[in-house]
């Protein structure tokens, strides 16, 4: 085995599909703000005015669900919580601090990644659903003004968590030296994949020598 070989971990169409998730989220996250205040109406200039903002946001945010739904189908099966992950959460004040000692082995994401993936999902989905109700040029005639003001409310609602979520997504990834990387060319080095994901490198690799999670006792 060539241990200077790396190893895929994203290939073309899963970073397309990622980046046109990350460059929708931005532009409907900026026609969002324009519309969600006063004070943020200025952004409404990047996308031609108010009126263009107006119209524009419903459609971008769609394509954004669209796309995201193609990451959902792609890696859903990789989030679902496992032992190890619950035991993951209890010692991340150890992951935190860079100890390898007690913190259990991972597949291709930790409970973090997972946590945020279900997140998101809950998120995008609470968007379009509440989206769909205030959309006035199409749909918004059909629903009582109780129904608009609660959808209004659970859309900033949703907007918020999910802006703050993808805050810790990119601290996370700048944090962890070679994520971005990954997710830009799709390659990480043998060494990153077993010390952040051994799991999912045994399985990649079928390497079956434990690493330092597997050697010691929390």
């Amino acid at each position: 085995m060539n241990d200077n070989k790396p190893i895929l971990r994203y290939n073309a169409n899963e970073r397309s599909n990622h980046w046109a998730v990350a460059i929708l989220f931005i532009l409907a996250g900026l026609s969002g703000l324009a519309l969600f205040h006063p004070a943020l109406f200025w952004l409404s200039n990047l996308f031609g005015g108010g009126p263009w903002t107006r119209i524009l946001h419903p459609f971008i945010g769609v394509a954004m669900f669209v796309f995201f739904l193609g990451l959902v189908l792609r890696f859903w099966r990789a989030n679902f919580i496992t032992a190890n992950d619950r035991l993951w959460l209890r010692r991340v004040d150890r992951v935190m601090r860079n100890e390898e000692e007690g913190v259990p082995p991972i597949g291709k994401y930790n409970a973090g990644q997972k946590l945020l993936f279900w997140t998101l999902l809950v998120c995008m989905l609470v968007l379009l659903v509440s989206g769909v109700v205030i959309w006035r040029a199409y749909f918004s005639h059909w629903f009582g003004i109780d129904a608009i003001r609660l959808s209004a409310l659970l859309h900033a609602l949703a907007a918020f968590v999910l802006i703050l979520s993808i805050i810790v997504h990119i601290y996370a990834g700048i944090w962890i030296k070679g994520s971005i990387g990954a997710m830009l060319h799709g390659w990480v080095s043998r060494a990153w994949a077993r010390k952040h994901h051994e799991l999912w490198y045994r399985e990649v690799t079928g390497d079956k020598t434990p690493g330092d999670h597997g050697r010691k006792e929390g």
